[in-house]
């Protein structure tokens, strides 16, 4: 039985750990445009509606075109800043 517990604590953990929180400190439209996004893809998303997803679920996922190529931006609230990643369709 107290294997079982362990095993069961163990999932607990490992779902809580995967679930994304919201960033400590709120990001602000300066640490949005610094990441250069805006500059370099095609967004439809506006940087409010950007920063507001961000600010409540610590991470968003944008549906972007980058020279004619759909792309996936994801970027992470981290707390040394803004994490980006570009991954193609």
């Amino acid at each position: 039985m107290n294997k079982r517990f362990l095993v069961a604590l163990c999932l607990v953990v490992a779902c809580l750990a995967g679930c994304s929180l919201p960033p400590e400190k709120p990001v602000t439209k300066d640490e949005l445009y610094a990441t250069g996004i805006y500059n370099f893809y095609t967004i439809k998303e506006s940087p409010e509606s950007v920063l507001a997803a961000i600010n409540r679920e610590g991470e968003v996922i944008l549906d972007a075109r980058y020279r004619d190529r759909p792309v996936f931006i994801k970027i992470l609230a981290l707390s040394s800043g803004l994490q980006v990643h570009v991954i193609e369709k």
